[in-house]
């Protein structure tokens, strides 16, 4: 698979082979990632926390041992909406390598189990995979995102609108005066008890997603379809006993 392109987008020589090696090797360890590319180590492990700012990869702790893999490859192209100016091209080159890339992806998917992505770009890429299902479940919403980020957050709420995208939106206590219901939002807000840290939980699919958006951000995602339906089943007791309008 030829993933020159990504160069344009800003990514170096080692980030693209590293890249590369992830969408090939599926979830895997930086042993592995040598092996296949024959980067030093210690290059290795700079470019994956390049990638992983980026999000465009992601790792989780499995056995004492840290296992990387890249991020859902829509990430690439939200990527490139952000820098917007003279990237017109090259979104039209990334949308020709991408059902390759998405193949590729798909088809280690089942070795995952855990995700940790880490900064802004981390939790845009949790944001960006949500736009593949019908509906995203919220609990403890704080409107984190779409007031500290904006410029990300309005082409991407066009984007789910368009795409048909509902969410059920369990919402802090203290917003509840100055918070308007968005398009394809259902929205209540949970009493003042559960609030206090910035952390929201976020159920879309099998996925189950803990949100850290304080001084450092974080997002911990795991994908078990029974604990997905625990949480949707937590979802509903506090929408239908908890929470009110």
């Amino acid at each position: 698979m030829d993933l020159e392109v990504l160069r344009k987008i800003g990514l170096s020589d080692g980030e693209v082979k590293v890249y590369k090696a992830l969408l090939e090797l599926g979830a895997t360890s930086i042993n592995h990632i040598h092996e296949k590319v024959g980067i030093d180590r210690r290059n290795i492990y700079d470019i994956l926390n390049k990638l992983i700012e980026r999000g465009l990869a992601s790792y989780f702790d499995e056995n004492k041992k840290r296992i990387f893999r890249v991020s859902n490859p829509d990430k690439l192209i939200s990527y490139i909406e952000e820098k917007k100016s003279g990237l017109d091209e090259v979104k039209k080159d990334i949308n020709k390598i991408l059902p390759d890339v998405k193949q590729a992806f798909n088809s280690k998917k089942e070795e995952l189990k855990a995700e940790v992505f880490r900064g802004i770009e981390g939790i845009k890429a949790v944001w960006e995979d949500s736009l593949n299902y019908k509906e995203t479940f919220w609990i403890g919403s704080g409107r984190y995102i779409p007031k500290g980020y904006p410029n990300f957050f309005i082409p991407w709420n066009k984007r789910r609108i368009e795409k048909k995208v509902k969410w059920y939106n369990l919402m802090r206590y203290e917003l509840r005066k100055e918070t308007k219901q968005d398009t394809l939002e259902e929205l209540k807000f949970l009493p003042p008890e559960f609030s206090g840290t910035p952390t929201v939980i976020c159920i879309f699919g099998n996925k189950v997603v803990n949100f850290i958006l304080g001084g450092e951000l974080f997002a911990f995602v795991i994908e078990s379809k029974e604990l997905a339906e625990n949480y949707k089943a937590y979802h509903k007791y506090l929408w239908n006993n908890v929470a009110r309008k």
